[in-house]
Parts: structure tokens; C-alpha cells; sequence
């Protein structure tokens, strides 16, 4: 699950990308300036700012032609999980279709999304996306997304 905190309370804290890697070693070198090497990788590391609340970061690798003015982030939405589902690139286009989990207000919700980059000088940027929002209902008795390493039905499933 996305999250900073380590579970047992030392040891590196885990990249909220579901990478498996540590924050430092993964998308932290990028929220510091580091171009992504990959559209992936510039993928995984705006959902950690997602999850981390890095509008300037989401902003600043938005494509100029498509970057809004400013970006408003919803202060009850919680981001815990990052799937890739698959990946292209050639030299200067690429695109990563993904899943990422949330729960916004109380409600558990998936967003399956097509998204596209493009590469300009050394560095990736998000162009847009097909976008999917719709409801996450897991089985009872798969594990609770929140992180708690409970059940669905014995945590945020009641």
C-alpha cells in the first residue's frame, strides 16, 4: 500500500508507488529535480506527489500546452495503491495505462487511466489521459486496501 511510514517503525519508509523500493532510491530523486528517465517512472512518481500533496511538483511535469493555472488538491483523498498495468515508449511519445486506488470522502474508488507523455529536451512530461473513475468494492476477505493488513470486512469494509 502507498505509504511513508514504515510498518515496524524503522528501516526505510516505502515509495507511496508501490514500487517496493525505498522513497529515497525511487521517486524522492525526482520530487528534488532529477529528470524521470521514463514515462513510468515520471508516472510513479506523480502518484507519490499525488499522495504526498506535491501540487508544484504535478504542475511542474505537466506539459506547458495542457498544465492548468493552478492545481486544488482534495485534502480527504487518500491515495494507497499504484498498479501498472502496461507501459510504451519509443524515442519521444509514451504512454501508461494504470490503476490507482483511493478513497476520497469516505468512499473507496478506482481510476483506470490511459495516460500520454512526451518527451522535450532531456525530460518527460505528462501530456493527458483517458480516465475511468469507479467505485472498489474488494471481496470480504481480500486484504483492506487502507494499509491495515486486516480483512475488507473486519476493517474499513464494517
Amino acid at each position: 500500500m502507498a505509504r511513508l511510514e514504515s510498518s515496524s517503525g524503522s528501516g526505510p519508509c516505502l515509495c507511496p508507488c508501490d514500487s517496493g523500493v525505498a522513497y529515497s532510491e525511487c521517486c524522492e530523486p525526482y520530487h528534488s529535480g532529477t529528470p524521470a528517465p521514463t514515462p513510468e517512472a515520471l508516472m510513479r512518481s506523480r502518484y507519490s506527489a499525488f499522495a504526498m500533496e506535491k501540487s508544484d511538483y504535478l504542475l511542474a511535469t505537466w506539459h506547458r500546452d495542457y498544465r492548468p493555472q493552478s492545481l486544488e488538491l482534495a485534502a480527504d483523498t487518500r491515495w494507497t495503491a499504484l498498479s501498472i498495468l502496461s507501459t510504451e515508449q519509443d524515442d519521444a511519445v509514451g504512454r501508461v495505462h494504470f490503476v490507482a486506488t483511493f478513497c476520497e470522502a469516505g468512499e473507496w474508488l478506482q481510476l483506470e487511466e490511459k495516460s500520454r507523455f512526451e518527451k522535450d529536451g532531456q525530460r518527460w512530461y505528462y501530456l493527458a489521459g483517458e480516465a475511468d473513475f469507479r467505485p472498489f468494492s474488494p471481496g470480504r476477505n481480500d486484504p483492506c486496501p487502507c494499509g491495515s493488513d486486516k480483512k475488507w470486512k473486519k476493517c474499513c469494509g464494517r
